[in-house]
């Protein structure tokens, strides 16, 4: 006569029972007289045994933490296990006390994660010798989830991101290596690549980058083109040389790095009398020269007999020119252009013409009373 089957039990009526419908006991087969060993006892291998550091998200020297091979419908499953193989009623002092420092830490370490209401701590044992518990994390909120039935509500519930999880899973690992050991779980965005608006400023500064670097050639090429047309005299010295006939060039040399971006220096170059222009203002008679200004007397000329700027050994550099200065002249097209305070020429007919000019602006000398004029 077969047994007849119980009826359901009342938890089947309980909210957090995840099934619902007609439902049927199995019936329950009778005892065995020797169970079969568990895996890591008797000739069977130990999978936890086996296992390196790497499939682990925290390991430490005396016990290793890991998770499942995928998400799961639960924030959070994680196991932990002891490197010695050993089961719960076979660890020594030392091992037993670590295991209840170890079970509230990592319990902290998951309900610190965001959404996480409780954490259900279970042991089972019986499908591996090597000691193992269980952490479930209880999403927030969800009552239905309370109680017993929480792993069986983890292979039902759809599993959470990926993202989600690994993230979850850095987490604990970085608050566990808070008390030591080494964490081995890395967040998902540690291996992203840069956002695309970060590759967007960065094309931005070159961009900028290239756009200053052309504006400052810009600017460069500017000053030496007022250069060319404004010319401005020596610092310590008078100018006396036209710009107009290659004797002197206002030049930014980019070799002379103890100049400045803007400032210009003037080269003087040899004077070439086959190439310069006869100095047709030099060799005017005296009564037409020009103003005072322009033709100074032998006598109160400067010192040196060579004009400013030009050397008899061979060209020289001048100073920087003084800002502020307006003794700027137009160039005429028949001839050299002379600066107030200057003299036209530069050759040896110029210093006999000033000469004899100089003779002729001396006034007469008066005759002694007792000469025969």
């Amino acid at each position: 006569m077969h047994d007849t089957p119980p009826s359901v039990p009342d938890f089947t009526q309980w909210p957090s029972f995840p099934f619902e419908g007609d439902l049927h006991v199995k019936q329950l087969d009778d005892p065995v007289p020797v169970e079969p060993p568990r895996k890591g006892e008797g000739l069977r291998e130990c999978t936890a045994c086996n296992a390196p550091d790497d499939a682990y998200i925290w390991v430490g020297e005396r016990w290793r933490v890991r998770a499942m091979d995928r998400p799961t419908g639960l924030p959070m499953v994680l196991i932990l296990e002891s490197r010695t193989h050993l089961d719960l009623g076979d660890l020594p002092n030392l091992l037993a006390a670590e295991l209840g420092v170890m079970t509230v830490r990592l319990e902290r370490a998951i309900r610190s994660l965001d959404g996480v209401a409780r954490v259900h701590v279970n042991r089972w044992g019986d499908g591996s010798a090597h000691l193992h518990m269980w952490f479930l994390a209880r999403p927030y909120g969800r009552l239905q989830l309370r109680g017993t039935f929480l792993s069986l509500w983890d292979s039902i519930l759809p599993p959470i991101s990926e993202a989600q999880w690994r993230e979850n899973l850095a987490l604990v690992a970085a608050w566990l290596a808070e008390f030591g050991g080494r964490p081995l779980a890395e967040p998902p965005r540690i291996q992203w690549q840069a956002p695309s608006s970060l590759l967007a400023q960065s094309e931005a500064a070159d961009a900028a980058a290239a756009v200053a670097a052309a504006a400052a050639a810009a600017a460069a090429a500017s000053v030496i083109e007022a250069a060319e047309e404004i010319p401005e005299p020596a610092a310590d010295s008078t100018p006396g040389v036209d710009p107009t006939d290659g004797d002197m060039a206002a030049s930014t040399d980019p070799a002379d790095g103890d100049d400045d971006a803007g400032s210009t220096r003037a080269v003087v170059a040899p004077t070439s009398e086959a190439a310069s222009p006869a100095p047709a203002a030099s060799q005017a008679p005296a009564g037409n020269a020009a103003p005072a200004g322009a033709a100074a007397p032998s006598g109160t000329a400067p010192s040196g007999a060579t004009p400013s700027g030009v050397s008899e050994s061979g060209p020289s550099t001048s100073d920087a020119p003084k800002p502020g200065f307006a003794g700027a002249v137009a160039v005429p097209a028949s001839g050299p252009a002379v600066l107030p305070g200057t003299r036209a020429g530069n050759g040896p007919t110029d210093d006999a013409a000033e000469k004899a000019a100089g003779e002729l602006d001396k006034p007469p000398r008066k005759p002694a009373p007792n000469s025969d004029a």
